[in-house]
């Protein structure tokens, strides 16, 4: 309800039961909606419930837990805020998340983003936001336009410095700091309150909130207007407020396309705009590439047979140009996430077959071989892409006659495509005195772990005899892992206790045998062994306190 102020000459001229009726407009003012995300601590929203006038404010928790779409849900009961109150941990600058083991709720800047974008959606009436986390309201952008995206631009034609100057401000347009990105999400919204880095925890800002309520002026929150009051109390915390994005922006258009494929808009609308920005130049779509994937993973196997969507599919992938020009950029890029990524949007869009993309694959790894540029990064993506998982992958990649023996990378990518040989290869990694070689060997192992004995007998004693201590360190948070169920292993790594140097070392040691079936040493020295020779913590009690009570009792 808009309440129009009334000049006072004109009250004083007004008879009484006009009067009357005045009074009676404000009394019976909707109260406004505070609406509330708690995700970790719910210390701020408990603060605001106690301070705000029930009959001024309602309050509406939207997390509802076990829900697979909450908001969904509030806006289909007719929810519409006033003020948001978002809790929850932020740092990634993707989603807010609890670090609650009770807890498994969270809130993707996708789902807000998405939600943001209906004219009549639960953020289409805000006036305030208030986001609980740390570098929620952070400027640094979170992307920059690559080398690919600048080698794209001169491929088409332009000049080095018109190239430079375009990926500069591709970079501003698109590189969408937490600040920009939580801007576009809340248009138009006159004050987000948020952290520029690092916010204070729950038990923290809760009474921060309480000195706040006890000076704050009445009617204050959901004002529209920002708070001097409450950015003092935590400007040290390192709050600031920012307005949301206003046409007048000149970035406003980003939002549009960013709308344009998150929306509820028909699907023929959605591909026609995605054709568009295809035949864009392919800089234009790689600073996208996060909503064109998001788009392209929603349309599941049925929507996609819908005639409309067919259509459209196939309109674009009968674009040779558009295709060309994406994947080149795709196979220059600087990383190998962002060529996977790219091929695999190619092979969404009907660019690409399944086997065609497997080849890009593999001549992407070959390519990298060549000029020594694999290492733990790539040995990650390798083992966990699809596109690594074929028969016969590491023949083919064999056959280029790019991997070297005795780069330990190499038989790493080996490894995962599923020779045997290079298996082998890769575990010994796990012992070998350079960090380095460990560190590629641990990522392995987090996808493919050891399942045989011997393996385990093999590592297990090959640690026991390593004598770089930052190498074998990292060699038994990665042997931590494999949850060793063997006697022998066990005690090959007990009787490293009391020849551990660091504390470090001893705590990696007894996290393995937590891990493992301890009960099995139950019966040795191992025990007095903890007792006589553990370091002592600086900062109470820890793992090695926790084993020595599991031995205690077993």
């Amino acid at each position: 309800m808009r309440l129009v102020r009334t000049p006072l000459r004109l009250l004083r001229r007004l008879p009484l039961v006009a009067l009357l009726g005045l009074g009676a407009g404000v009394a019976t003012a909707a109260p406004k909606t505070v609406c509330t995300v708690t995700i970790n601590s719910s210390d701020e929203k408990e603060s605001f419930q106690r301070h705000l006038p029930a009959g001024d404010y309602r309050f509406v928790e939207l997390v509802q837990r076990g829900q697979p779409d909450w908001l969904a849900s509030a806006r289909q009961r007719g929810v519409s805020c006033d003020v948001l109150v978002i809790s929850g941990h932020f740092d990634d600058g993707s989603e807010f998340y609890t670090d609650r083991p009770d807890f498994r709720e969270f809130l993707t800047v996708h789902e807000m983003e998405h939600e943001s974008c209906r004219p009549d959606g639960l953020f289409a009436h805000l006036k305030e936001v208030y986001l609980f986390g740390c570098n929620t309201l952070k400027s640094e952008p979170r992307y920059a336009a690559s080398g690919e995206v600048l080698r794209s631009l001169q491929r088409a034609g332009a000049s080095r410095a018109e190239a430079e100057r375009r990926a500069a401000w591709l970079s501003e347009r698109y590189g969408q700091s937490n600040r920009e990105r939580l801007r576009h999400v809340f248009k138009d919204v006159p004050v987000l309150y948020g952290f520029s880095s690092k916010a204070p925890l729950g038990r923290y800002a809760g009474p921060l909130m309480e000195r706040y309520f006890e000076t704050a002026p009445a009617g204050e929150v959901g004002s529209g207007r920002p708070s001097a009051t409450l950015l003092k109390l935590f400007g040290p915390s390192s709050m600031i407020s920012v307005a949301g994005l206003t046409e007048a922006d000149p970035h406003a258009g980003f939002r549009a396309e960013m709308c344009s494929l998150a929306d509820d808009r028909p699907e023929a609308q959605k591909l026609e705009f995605l054709h568009r920005l295809l035949q864009r130049e392919a800089s234009d779509a790689r600073m996208l590439l996060e909503h064109v994937e998001r788009y392209l993973a929603g349309l599941g196997p049925a929507r996609r047979t819908q005639p409309e969507v067919a259509e459209g599919l196939a309109r674009i992938a009968a674009d040779q140009p558009a295709r060309e020009r994406f994947l080149a950029l795709a196979r220059d890029a600087d990383r190998a996430s962002t060529t996977t990524r790219m091929t695999a949007v190619a092979r969404s869009l009907g660019w690409l077959t399944p086997a065609q993309e497997q080849d890009e694959f593999v001549a992407m790894i070959a390519r990298r071989m060549a000029r020594n540029e694999l290492g733990r990064h790539e040995v990650d993506l390798v083992c966990d892409t699809p596109a690594g998982r074929g028969a016969g992958l590491a023949e083919r990649l064999q056959a280029t006659g790019a991997p070297r023996a005795e780069v330990v990378a190499d038989a790493a990518v080996l490894a995962c495509l599923g020779s045997p040989a290079a298996h082998e290869r890769t575990l010994r990694a796990l012992t070998s005195p350079r960090e380095d070689e460990v560190e590629i060997a641990q990522v392995y192992l987090r996808h493919r772990p050891m399942t045989r004995v011997e393996e385990l007998r093999s590592v297990a004693a090959g640690i026991a005899r390593m004598n770089t201590p930052a190498a074998q360190l990292r060699a038994l948070e990665a042997l931590a892992k494999q949850r060793l169920a063997d006697a022998q292993s066990l005690r090959e790594i007990a009787q490293l206790f009391p020849k551990a140097r660091s504390l470090e070392a001893q705590r990696a040691i007894a996290n393995i045998l937590v891990r493992a079936d301890y009960r099995q040493l139950a019966g040795t020295d191992l025990l007095r062994s903890l007792r006589q020779h553990r370091l002592r913590s600086p900062d109470g009690s820890d793992v090695i306190d926790l084993l020595i009570r599991l031995l205690q009792t077993a």
